[in-house]
């Protein structure tokens, strides 16, 4: 159970700050996100929006104050990424390795937290 433990840890302190530099680079290096953004094919109105769901998301994920905010959050990461990492196959500009450590990443938190944390269901039948 300890190694779990530690692998959880791990995993999300890793994501985090994976999202954190993600994050912090949407808003101090808008210029050049708004062009890998306009490269890709998305609509620009998106970076901060994006960047503030981002950090709303993690807080969500680490205070686990919510267990229908922590699983949404849980869920727009892997969306997110996923469609990231689709972009970026689309575009063919090599970029999409860090959308995979991502993913990895989150799926290795998620799955190892539902050992850690062990929660009733969200829906009582």
């Amino acid at each position: 159970m300890k190694a779990i433990r530690i692998t959880y840890y791990v995993a999300l302190s890793l994501f985090t700050l994976l999202m954190l530099l993600s994050a912090s680079n949407y808003f101090f290096n808008y210029k050049d996100i708004q062009e890998a953004f306009q490269s890709l094919g998305h609509p620009v109105h998106l970076i901060y929006p994006l960047a503030i769901a981002k950090l709303l998301g993690l807080i969500a994920i680490w205070t686990k104050q919510s267990v229908v905010l922590k699983e949404w959050a849980y869920a727009g990461f892997f969306f997110n990424i996923v469609l990231a990492a689709s972009a970026h196959i689309s575009v063919g500009d090599g970029q999409a390795a860090g959308a995979f450590i991502a993913l990895l990443l989150l799926t290795i938190a998620y799955f190892t937290e539902k050992k850690v944390f062990p929660q009733k269901a969200l829906v009582k039948a």
